[in-house]
């Protein structure tokens, strides 16, 4: 089975997932609060090295259908302060994320390959118990995001989530 998230090497996923673009528009679906919180969380990025990257996650504004599964009542809404660390616009922005006591780092890079964009994520420091999880988190995100750039019906959040997460879970 193919899946755009891979385990590199222990606590370290990378994503990869070719999106319509162009780069300026994929960018401010990442760096926007108002566009990132259609496919991951609200929240202000201070697009400069040292400034604050904000993620407020509420799963629950996400695409759905019907109610939060039983096992993810309570995880659907977070909020997490990092710090930027490397920033070239329309490029690559790298940001701290603190989760579960331990400063994870979140890598976003974009690529024009002609019309499209490849978004390469690499998130890196992740605790053991937190790779399954996150790995259907960020492919199930970044599905949302290609669902909206190419205009058709985004996926169901929780739904396909839980799938992912067991098909990680499964392929490991």
């Amino acid at each position: 089975m193919n899946r755009p998230v891979t385990l590199i090497e222990p606590g370290t996923l990378k994503l990869e997932r070719l999106l319509p673009g162009p780069v300026e528009r994929v960018w401010a679906y990442i760096t926007e609060s108002d566009k990132r919180a259609r496919w991951l969380a609200a929240g202000e990025f201070d697009l400069r090295v040292g400034g604050k990257a904000r993620l407020k996650f509420d799963n629950e504004k996400l695409p759905n259908e019907g109610s939060v599964p039983a096992e993810y009542k309570g995880r659907g809404k977070h909020e997490f302060e990092g710090v930027i660390t490397r920033l070239e616009i329309n490029r690559l922005l790298v940001h701290t994320w603190p989760w579960n006591g331990t400063d994870t780092e979140i890598t976003y890079e974009l690529t024009p390959r002609g019309k499209d964009v490849l978004l390469t994520i690499v998130h890196r420091r992740l605790s053991k118990e937190l790779v399954n999880a996150v790995m259907g988190g960020w492919d199930t995100h970044t599905g949302i995001l290609e669902d909206i750039l190419k205009g058709v019906a985004p996926r169901p959040f929780w739904k396909t989530h839980a799938k992912l997460e067991k098909d990680y879970a499964a392929a490991l």
